[in-house]
């Protein structure tokens, strides 16, 4: 006697919906349009007021090269909400945006019509923000970005272990949750470190409630979608950091501003982060001090970054300092000194061979935003500035703190 065996109705996946056999896939058409938006992101580089130097040069291809990696992520390899999957939105091999040389930046597509469970464990990073937002850096456009809710981890409920279960959707549910609405469009993880070379990052997963496996046949026109948007990333996103790289560059060479923390994540950024955004700039045998008073704060950082707005390589060269890294004065007085070549001291911030490029300063959790001072002097004159007793780092000190600085950042990103 023998039996049909029938599949659970409970596990057949409901037929997805027929391809529409996109002509621009099918003809291939789509390919040379993105060839042909990626040609002309050459000019990016070759634009008569870019800067033209052999190191700006080849900066300038490089950065090409590394933003179409982390739009292939943030566009392409994880643009499916049905199937998301968190991937670095940028980091050391990829950075632009102004990026932060203390955060692990995490991303993956949503919609606001489904659901979504994030579970794992929450890690040892100083800070953690889960944040659902709309708009697409693609888009190129800083009005059209915008936060929905957001959760740190102070706001999560774990187990003793830091394992959590976080669950999005448009209404409120059991246990930790993130409000979710119909223009939904990402989630974005940042993780702050302080301690580069003891804290350890989250882990994490993502998965749409309800979503069957194994997942569909990817379709031409999810694939014809998701090149289009690489192509605005970029064209728009291209052309907007560019702007915003030249706009802080125009300003009064050493200076800076500040903005406010009370409404920082209107546009996707944190929470609670007061952002400061200047340039720096200095000839080879000169120096800049920039020095100020840190708050009370739960995170404060400073970095360099070049004229593509990408921070100055932070794992090969102590170009950004934070709380945990830097060294105060006896007085309480952050002293860093941006130069070319090392000064020996303890608070270098080291410029690549720039001779200008944007600063960025960040107060998390503060109770005041102290507005720097900057002194450009030549190199010579630098003990003039700093206080008597500063103390003296040798080549072979900065060999070692360069080594552990090259193994966190490792650390860091080994997934």
């Amino acid at each position: 006697m023998t039996s049909k065996i029938r599949p659970a109705t409970d596990l057949v996946a409901p037929r997805p919906p027929d391809d529409p056999h996109v002509s621009r896939v099918m003809d291939g058409s789509i390919w040379h349009e993105f060839c042909a938006t990626l040609e002309a992101a050459a000019g990016l580089v070759m634009d008569d007021a870019t800067p033209d130097s052999a190191h700006d040069r080849a900066e300038g291809f490089r950065y090409l090269v590394q933003f179409l990696s982390a739009g292939t992520v943030a566009c392409v390899t994880h643009d499916d909400p049905d199937y998301p999957v968190f991937g670095r939105l940028m980091d050391h091999t990829m950075p632009w945006g102004l990026d932060n040389p203390d955060c692990l930046y995490l991303h993956a597509a949503i919609r606001g019509d489904a659901r979504y469970r994030i579970r794992g464990n929450l890690g040892s990073a100083n800070h953690i923000d889960i944040q659902v937002n709309y708009g697409h850096f693609a888009n190129g456009e800083i009005s059209s970005w915008g936060t929905l809710s957001s959760a740190t981890r102070e706001d999560l409920e774990t187990d003793e272990n830091g394992d959590f279960e976080l669950t999005l959707a448009t209404e409120p549910q059991p246990g930790n949750w993130l409000g979710l609405a119909e223009n939904a469009e990402f989630v974005m993880v940042r993780q702050y470190f302080n301690d580069w070379e003891s804290e350890r990052p989250a882990e994490l997963s993502i998965e749409r409630i309800d979503a069957t496996y194994p997942p569909p046949p990817l379709r031409t026109d999810q694939i014809a979608e998701r090149i289009d948007k690489l192509r605005r990333w970029l064209e728009r996103g291209g052309k907007l950091w560019e702007s915003m790289s030249r706009g802080l560059l125009a300003m009064e060479p050493n200076t800076l501003f500040i903005h406010s923390p009370v409404d920082s994540d209107q546009r996707g950024g944190m929470a609670g982060q007061a952002y400061g955004m200047g340039n720096f700039q200095c000839a080879p045998d000169e120096a800049v001090v920039i020095e100020f008073t840190p708050p009370a704060c739960r995170h404060w950082s400073i970095s360099l970054a070049n004229y593509y707005w990408q921070s100055i390589d932070f794992a090969e060269r102590q170009s950004s300092l934070n709380g945990h890294q830097a060294r105060l004065d006896s007085d309480g007085v952050f002293r860093g000194v941006i130069a070319h070549t090392d000064p020996g001291v303890p608070n270098w911030l080291d410029t690549d061979g720039h001779a200008r490029g944007s600063l960025a300063l960040r107060y998390f959790g503060a109770d005041a935003t102290p507005m720097p001072t900057l002194h450009r002097l030549g190199l010579a004159d630098l003990g003039s500035r700093l206080p008597g007793d500063t103390p003296r780092v040798d080549a072979a000190a900065r060999t070692r703190a360069l080594a552990r600085r090259r193994r966190a950042v490792w650390r860091r990103f080994r997934r």
